[in-house]
Parts: structure tokens; sequence; C-alpha cells
């Protein structure tokens, strides 16, 4: 999303601790030819409060509410970064590949692991602050190259299961019978605007 935001928005913070991630953003950054876009390679958790505090008209969590573990901490967190709102974008339900390889490497039917309905909790937590959240669902699709893929996989399945070279090779095998292809899938947006002091 950074590259769309940075064409449309006076300028863009991306907060993201893997430097795979950043050095793929940087390239992406380079080939778009935007320059408004600034990149803290830090964990979103640990970035002191103060440095953030209404820093932002928007801020965006995008897919990454599965790894959070602290929820109550991880909203506030946003809302202290907002001037005026913010929005949690979380897939809608697990892709095939990543519930296969669950059973496949753990021998035990895929049972949402992976899926902890993250997007309804912080819908409750939204909710019982009072914020008016509106609520949509957003169709996309997306394609990742084999290196993407088999990291992606490992990602998930690295929570729960040690991923040595002999899972990485299971994987790999896993991804080249299976083959890439474009995916459709959905995503639940969250938004709500800030209460105002004057609102209170």
């Amino acid at each position: 999303m950074t590259i769309p935001f940075a064409e449309t928005v006076k300028k863009v913070v991306a907060i993201e601790s893997s430097e795979m991630a950043v050095d793929y953003l940087r390239r992406n950054i380079k080939e778009s030819q935007v320059e408004n876009v600034e990149i803290m390679n830090r964990n979103w958790m640990e970035v002191d409060d103060r440095e953030i505090k209404d820093r932002f008209d928007l801020v965006v969590c995008s897919h990454f509410l599965w790894q959070v573990h602290d929820l109550e901490k991880h909203l506030e967190k946003m809302e202290n970064a907002s001037r005026k709102y913010c929005a949690v974008i979380q897939p809608a339900g697990r892709d095939s590949m990543v519930k296969e390889m669950w059973t496949k490497i753990t021998g035990e039917r895929y049972s949402g692991e992976f899926d902890p309905d993250a997007d309804y909790f912080a819908y409750l937590i939204l909710r019982q602050w009072e914020r008016l959240v509106n609520v949509r669902i957003m169709n996309y699709s997306i394609e990742r190259n084999f290196e993407q893929e088999v990291r992606y996989i490992a990602s998930f399945i690295g929570k729960y299961v040690e991923v040595d070279s002999h899972i990485k090779g299971i994987i790999e095998q896993y991804v080249s019978e299976k083959g890439l292809h474009k995916e459709k899938r959905s995503a639940v947006v969250m938004w709500w605007r800030m209460v105002l002091p004057k609102e209170l």
C-alpha cells in the first residue's frame, strides 16, 4: 500500500521490522520514483509513543494483527499516533497453501491456528471504547515469486514449528509441485475517526 498512498498524500512513514521487507520496499520506491516515503526499520510496538504522538492524519495497520500479543495496547498505540483517522486491514481467512502445509508438516488438520479472528476482537474493543467503526470487505489479488511464497508459508508455520533446513525443504518442494499463480483474496477493512477532546 505504501506506493499508492505515496502517490496521493504528502508523506508516508512506513514502519517495518523486517530488513528483507524493507529492501523490497526500497526497490519498489525507486522503481515508482516516489520521493515522499520515510522508512523506519523498527518494531512498531517498540517505537516510543512520545516519538509518534499525534504525528499522522491516518494510521494504518495492514495484515499484522496475527502477530500482535496485546491487541488493546496495539490499538492504543495507533490512536496515540493519529490526529484524525485509524484503519485496520485484516485478511478474511487463510489461503490453501498455508492450510495444506500445516497438515503436511504437523500431521494435524488445520483448525485456524493462523486465523484468530483478530478483526472481530479489534472491533469489540473499539466498540467498548465507543468508537464508531466503519467495516467493509475489500477484494484483491496477490502474486508472489518462489522465494516470497516459501518465506510467506514459513513465517506462519514458524510460529508453532521450528523451520529448519528440513522443514524449509518440504515447503520448497511443495511450492514447486503446486506452482505459483495469482490468488484472489478478501480482507476486512475497519476504519474510525478519532474522538476529539471537544467531542467527549
